[in-house]
């Protein structure tokens, strides 16, 4: 198999995992593109990363290169055209890992956002330690409401009831024991509205103008998730205006090329992120929600499993 985008602790699991499966990795850090397809030559297996989108382009280079199945390490699969993959009869599956890691960051962000967090340390890195004007919020008194119901925000909802607030639940495939309702009822309902669901063009802009207006005077958003799932020009007005609380976002409409990459010494042409990290009620973080390293050893391993499973259905077939 090759594996694409691989970082180097990525790396390491790898080389020391897939021979355990009879499987010999070639391995770059650079991302699938139709200058590097050669790499997958004779490997009809590969993986890729969620960083790096794969192009129509590079789905058929990988066709000629004669690739019939592409591994992503990641959940969503919005960086690959699925159509053209189809198209080109290369099957595409993820990956599962650990829901811990998402669960986890999604209530540190709630918990900060709430708490005001972000104006406290920022006044903190300036030797400023007087309390802020607003009280922060506590948990147990919110209504917490969850969109989306798989693994990972069943494991959000997990951690949720330990704090003994109220929970509310929307999915078109309700999945677990929960208090199900209405989008529209939740987002009136909701103090805090976190979002799980996978990106579709049904969910793409899920929480736009419409959206923002139905929710209580003062909620927060957060998104671990994916970026498209918000409408971030909506998401601004809405917070300028002061109709939400705030919002915590570890992904971003528009991430592509900023996240991942340091961006400390060129400018960022993104207006819309800019103009959110100015706000001291928004927190920003770049993608790093599943960034833990049980997820990592979960995403290596089920991306060789994922792997020596095609192979076996391709012998039967």
């Amino acid at each position: 198999m090759t594996i694409y985008g691989c970082g180097r602790d990525e790396a390491v699991l790898f080389r020391r995992l897939a021979p355990r499966f009879g499987m010999r990795p070639t391995i770059t850090e650079a991302g699938v593109s139709e200058a590097n397809v050669g790499l997958a030559s004779g490997n009809r297996r590969i993986s890729v990363s969620h960083k790096t989108p794969v192009t129509d382009a590079t789905l058929r280079a990988l066709s000629r290169a004669g690739v019939e199945y592409i591994s992503t390490r990641s959940v969503g699969y919005n960086h690959i055209d699925l159509s053209c993959a189809q198209s080109l009869g290369i099957a595409v599956e993820n990956v599962a890992y650990s829901p811990d890691s998402v669960a986890d960051y999604t209530l540190m962000l709630m918990l900060m956002a709430v708490r005001n967090a972000k104006a406290v340390l920022r006044r903190a890195d300036v030797h400023d330690y007087r309390l802020s004007e607003v009280r922060g919020r506590e948990l147990r008194d919110l209504t917490v409401g969850v969109v989306g119901t798989g693994r990972i925000g069943t494991a959000v909802m997990d951690r949720l009831r330990g704090f003994g607030g109220r929970i509310l639940a929307n999915d078109s495939r309700p999945k677990t024991a929960a208090d199900y309702v209405p989008l529209d009822e939740l987002l009136r309902e909701s103090d805090i509205v976190t979002l799980h669901a996978p990106l579709t063009a049904d969910t793409h802009h899920l929480l736009g103008r419409r959206q923002f207006e139905l929710m209580k005077h003062g909620a927060f958003v957060v998104n671990t998730g994916r970026g498209s799932l918000l409408d971030t020009e909506a998401l601004v007005a809405a917070l300028e205006s002061g109709r939400l609380g705030g919002a915590a976002l570890d992904v971003l409409e528009g991430e592509e090329g900023i996240f991942y990459a340091d961006h400390s010494a060129k400018a960022v042409e993104s207006k819309q992120l800019l103009r959110l990290q100015e706000m001291p009620n928004v927190i920003i973080t770049g993608h790093t929600a599943y960034y833990t390293d049980h997820a990592l050893s979960d995403t290596v391993e089920n991306s060789i499993i994922n792997c020596r499973k095609f192979e076996s259905r391709s012998r039967r077939g």
